[in-house]
């Protein structure tokens, strides 16, 4: 499955920027899905993850109350909300999904290119 995400940019701390996550040519709408990022110097990380039917979210401790998973599978996307965006939030987000399973099981077969995010403080 390829991955485009879409929504990245350049915000100032404080702002919000919502992130999606398409796939091709499959759809995701049964599997499980996340996002990961990676800070500049520093080693790809978990951010968040959900279940293919939503039911089901996961958030890192540094981005828990701020960022929100969501998915609307009648489009076939995965959202990431990201509001009170700090500098240390900048990075390249990655859209992962797992096709081998509906549930999140820690194991990611797929990976986006990823977008930027630039937040200034």
């Amino acid at each position: 499955v390829q991955l485009q995400a879409f929504g990245g940019g350049s915000v100032r701390a404080g702002g919000s920027l919502r992130l999606s996550c398409i796939p091709s040519p499959r759809t995701l709408t049964q599997y499980a899905a996340g996002w990961f990022r990676q800070e500049p110097g520093k080693e790809r990380e978990f951010v968040s993850s959900i279940s293919w039917n939503g039911n089901r979210r996961n958030y890192a401790y540094p981005v828990k109350g701020r960022f929100i998973i969501s998915r609307d599978n009648t489009k076939n996307t995965v959202y990431l909300q990201m509001n009170d965006l700090k500098p240390e939030d900048t990075g390249i987000y990655y859209c992962v999904v797992d096709t081998s399973s509906e549930y999140v099981t820690g194991t990611w077969t797929d990976w986006g290119m990823g977008t930027l995010v630039t937040v200034s403080s």
